[in-house]
């Protein structure tokens, strides 16, 4: 008898179970009434958690982002001082010194930021997942590997003058520039260890003071580049001795900090062995990573020897040399958000939070592109002045103010690039950033300028515009490849997802290259970084996604892009 009462209210529907026990008509209107109530209030907490989930990741990546910006132009004005000061000796003294920078940015400087972008992903998912004792294991090692690959760096620096004549370049001009490359020797061992410290603080989010460091730096530089320039005779030379000393003065400012700021006791607790072994798997990560960021800083300088080809070489040299001064300049900012967003993917996929990363790459997104839009329009409203800056030729200042435009949009593009650049190394895929750099670059880009400015002699702000349109296919690729690692953060198990078997794909292949990360938030020694694994990895992404693709924060509230485009807005509107 019992079983058949519990089988009779087994069958029973609640609402009308309740209407039964309810009094009056009302019943089954009132509870519907409730449940519409109740839900209609859920939704508001839900809207308004994720508004603070994005208001605060926006608030972490402003504060990461505005003292990396200060760093990037800080520390690119450095070379920028030293040829202004070089630019009041003459003529051959300034095309020297300007060949030189140049040469020594191809030939170093950018291998060297390549190669140390790795502690992106090592130094970064190993303080997310507090292994803070690995942070100074890997940049020892960089600093190791970085040191060593400066050696035959400075060789090349030394013969300078004989490669540049070999290229067709000037003969006078060449042996200036040599000059001026030998005084830059010592500058690059200190550049290879100043990244290296650079990655090391930026990745356990300390930031300022290496904000601090460049500004003081910076400020040493202006003088010690009038005492050598214009007091102690050396002329040119002393500028190049200047950049030397002043790199090296930055390393000494942020290793005295990390030796003796309590903010670094358990990231850096002396030399280990450990840097000694396991070389291998950094270079891994090393190669690709200078291979991304020399694809692209080697097709500007291309551009700058292509222009010397067309019809009126001088004027079309220097009117690209004032744009990509100009596009370097405004591209500090959009740099330092990349290396912002990287910092946050790594530490939230060391923590084990992809959801946490999908949104950060989502937030830094819409900032790109309200960066791009803001500054875009600052470039076109100072167009017809902008000239004026760098010379006094009429016709120079009218073939600016026509590239202004091209320049502003080349800007918006580049900073999309930036952005999912540093979205790509902190997920360890270099790799596949160094192809989309060579296809868009050098398959695409390069190309579509020689036939429109030598074929089809369109001419040089042509052959320019045609290069930034072909460079819309980079950041539609890494757009791609970003959504390909969105989908994968969100849901890299599920079976009822038609991007399934992509991301599944996508998150095995990472597993070559990352710091991957298991459920308990245990790293996954430097052996399984090398390879395998992959697993591992599905299982930590797919454990903490939801099963609908969609991202999410605290709570496993949906968050979409027009909440983000909304929080940012009001966020940044209002003030902190």
């Amino acid at each position: 008898m019992d079983i058949e009462e519990d089988k009779q209210q087994t069958l029973r529907s609640p609402l009308i179970d309740n209407n039964i026990q309810g009094h009056g008509e009302g019943g089954i209107h009132g509870e519907i009434s409730k449940t519409n109530t109740s839900t209609i209030h859920q939704k508001g907490i839900d809207d308004e958690r994720k508004k603070k989930v994005v208001v605060e990741e926006v608030k972490k990546q402003l504060w990461l982002a505005g003292p990396l910006i200060c760093v990037s132009f800080l520390q690119f004005s450095l070379q920028l001082i030293s040829v202004m000061f070089v630019g009041h000796l003459g003529e051959l003294a300034l095309s020297g010194a300007s060949m030189a920078t140049s040469f020594a940015s191809v030939t170093g400087f950018s291998m060297l930021l390549g190669m140390s972008c790795a502690l992106d992903t090592l130094c970064g998912q190993s303080y997310g997942a507090e292994q803070s004792h690995m942070l100074g294991i890997h940049t020892q090692r960089a600093m190791l590997v970085l040191s060593l690959a400066s050696i035959p760096l400075a060789f090349i620096w030394a013969n300078t003058g004989t490669i540049l004549v070999a290229l067709g370049q000037d003969t006078e001009i060449s042996r200036e520039a040599e000059l001026y490359a030998r005084y830059m020797i010592p500058s690059i061992f200190a550049y290879g260890l100043l990244q290296c410290l650079v990655k090391f603080l930026q990745t356990q989010n300390i930031v300022f003071p290496m904000m601090i460091g460049a500004g003081i730096t910076t400020l040493l530089h202006l003088l010690v580049c009038w005492i050598l320039v214009f007091k102690s005779g050396l002329g040119s030379r002393g500028a190049a001795l200047a950049n030397s000393i002043s790199y090296w003065v930055n390393v000494v400012l942020l290793a005295l900090y990390v030796k003796f700021s309590s903010s670094c006791a358990k990231s850096w607790t002396g030399f280990s062995k450990e840097a000694l072994h396991n070389i291998l798997t950094f270079l891994k990560l090393a190669i690709p990573s200078a291979v991304m960021v020399c694809l692209e800083m080697w097709s500007f300088e291309m551009m700058v020897l292509l222009s010397g080809l067309l019809p009126n070489p001088q004027l079309e040299t220097s009117v690209l040399s004032i744009c990509l001064n100009t596009a370097s300049t405004v591209w500090t900012i959009p740099f330092g958000l990349g290396n912002a967003v990287s910092t946050r993917v790594s530490n939230e996929l060391g923590a084990g939070n992809p959801q946490a990363a999908r949104l950060a790459v989502s937030v830094v997104l819409v900032m790109a592109v309200t960066e791009g839009v803001l500054v875009g329009a600052v470039l076109i409203l100072i167009r017809n002045i902008w000239g004026y800056a760098y010379s006094n030729e009429v016709e120079v200042v009218r073939y600016v103010a026509a590239m202004m435009p091209i320049l502003a949009l080349s800007n918006l593009l580049d900073g999309l690039q930036s952005v999912l650049s540093g979205s790509v190394r902190g997920c360890g895929r270099q790799k596949v950033g160094a192809f989309v750099n060579l296809g868009s670059y050098y398959l695409v880009g390069i190309p579509c300028a020689l036939l429109f400015a030598f074929v089809l002699h369109i001419g040089g702000m042509n052959h320019k515009l045609l290069k930034h349109k072909s460079k819309l296919i980079f950041p539609k690729t890494t757009l791609l490849l970003s959504e390909v690692l969105a989908d994968l953060t969100s849901d890299s198990r599920s079976d009822s997802s038609t991007g399934t078997a992509m991301a599944v794909k996508t998150s095995t292949a990472l597993s070559e290259d990352l710091h991957l990360v298991e459920d308990g938030g245990a790293v996954v020694g430097d052996d399984d970084l090398a390879g395998g694994g992959g697993d591992q990895l599905v299982h930590a992404l797919g454990a903490q996604a939801g099963p609908d693709g969609v991202g999410h924060g605290p709570g496993g509230h949906d968050i979409g892009a027009a909440d983000v485009f909304l929080a940012f807005v009001v966020h940044v509107g209002l003030g902190f």
